[in-house]
């Protein structure tokens, strides 16, 4: 990152993850979800759990559970804020937005406060870090019983 805007990104970066880690969202175990993946990055040992309840293809309640770093959970937290209300067409295509972009294959604008997962890009081993709730939030969404991993 450098020049102006690049700055403007890594303060966004530095207070939104901040926030996040420090007070995540919907953090909890749900009751009675109708859909749950657990995902797993061995490289730090964060562990995560997503609880999906799933209406008509809407996602109309989700949380999440577990331990990680701050990066991990306040990716879970921002994903959390995101996806509830969506579509599951709408939160499979945020998730494919997101990996996409931090794994740098896309250039694209990240919706709201998730463009500040883009300052994760400056440390390259925590990208799996901020990917993993998006992972299982797929993997949820799919209901295959997998462990979804950043492997």
């Amino acid at each position: 990152m450098s020049g102006a805007g690049d700055s403007e990104i890594r303060e966004l970066y530095r207070s939104t993850i901040l926030d996040h880690a420090r007070t995540p969202r919907r953090f909890g175990r749900m009751k009675n979800p109708t859909h749950t993946a657990q995902g797993i990055n061995s490289l730090c040992g964060d562990k995560l759990e997503i609880y999906l309840t799933v209406q008509a293809d809407k996602i109309v309640d989700v949380s999440f559970d577990g331990t990680g770093c701050a990066i991990s959970l306040a990716s879970a937290s921002m994903m959390s804020d995101r996806v509830i209300g969506q579509s599951i067409i709408e939160a499979m295509s945020d998730i494919e937005l997101v990996g996409d972009s931090l794994n740098g294959s896309s250039s694209a604008t990240l919706p709201g406060s998730l463009e500040a997962l883009k300052g994760v890009r400056e440390y390259p081993s925590r990208v799996k870090c901020a990917t993993l709730a998006w992972h299982a939030l797929g993997a949820a969404i799919e209901s295959d019983g997998s462990v979804a991993t950043t492997e």
